[in-house]
């Protein structure tokens, strides 16, 4: 094995482990998850006042993205 493989194993392997690390999070407090969401969408509510600089479609794209990102 080269030490390119070597490196990209690694690699690999640390992706897994975080993967793993954040399926594993748990988030059961109901009050963090809310305050977390209401956050995302005061951001996704922002980036569509962007619609002059970015178009409608795109700004629109942007908030979708990042209302996804809710729990």
């Amino acid at each position: 094995m080269t030490p390119e493989d070597e490196a990209f194993e690694m690699i690999e392997q640390a992706e897994v482990w975080r993967k793993q690390q954040a399926a594993n999070k748990v988030d059961v407090d109901p009050y963090t998850t809310k305050v977390r969401n209401d956050t995302i969408d005061e951001i996704a509510r922002a980036v569509e006042m962007f619609r002059g600089a970015f178009g409608d479609d795109t700004a629109s794209s942007f908030a979708i993205y990042i209302r996804g990102m809710k729990r």
